[in-house]
């Protein structure tokens, strides 16, 4: 009976462990975040980013990309990497801007937050944005803009917080916070 129990657990320690069910939840899902993401980073890039989540790399841990093909033939351990390519090659992310990399974000973010809510079984109807616009250049925020006009009908509300007068202008509605030393005052314009 004990020998029977203690094999029942080791099953069931090793259908939770890192390679039972969750290794397989994360195989099935990874492919649909990587396409979600790269759909909403190609609206934000004009189609020059692309993403790539790798769950597997050969040779030592802790080794560095340049160093990856000295160490091949070696097994495989699990990591997470994202590979981003762009019309000059792939890169690490580390070497992109801070508004290309804002994008990169945006894009897993929310590709990550559809992902969640439609396996819940619900609806993602707010979008919270709160600031980010200031490492975009004019055409960053342009995009950005135009990204974000692009997904307002999948959202019931989307809410940007900004500081950018360029940028507040271009929403139809907005709540605006004006500072005294009364305390803050609200308006809506719109």
């Amino acid at each position: 009976q004990a020998r029977r129990q203690q094999q029942v657990y080791q099953e069931l320690a090793n259908a939770y462990g890192r390679n039972g069910i969750p290794a397989l939840i994360v195989e099935n899902v990874l492919p649909e975040l990587e396409a979600q993401a790269n759909q909403i980073l190609a609206r934000l890039t004009q189609h020059r980013l692309h993403l790539q989540l790798v769950t597997q790399r050969s040779g030592r841990r802790y080794c560095s990309p340049a160093k990856l093909s000295s160490v091949a033939g070696r097994s495989p351990y699990d990591t997470l990497d994202i590979l981003i390519a762009d019309p000059h090659g792939t890169r690490p992310y580390e070497t992109y801007s801070g508004g290309e990399a804002f994008r990169i974000n945006f894009a897993i973010r929310l590709a990550l937050s559809r992902l969640l809510t439609q396996r819940s079984g619900s609806d993602l109807q707010t979008l919270i944005i709160d600031e980010g616009f200031g490492s975009q250049d004019a055409t960053g925020r342009a995009q950005l803009l135009a990204a974000i006009n692009a997904i307002a009908p999948d959202f019931a509300c989307i809410l940007v917080i900004t500081h950018i007068p360029s940028l507040q202008d271009a929403f139809p509605r907005r709540i605006e916070v004006q500072p005294s030393p009364q305390g803050s005052r609200l308006s809506i314009r719109g």
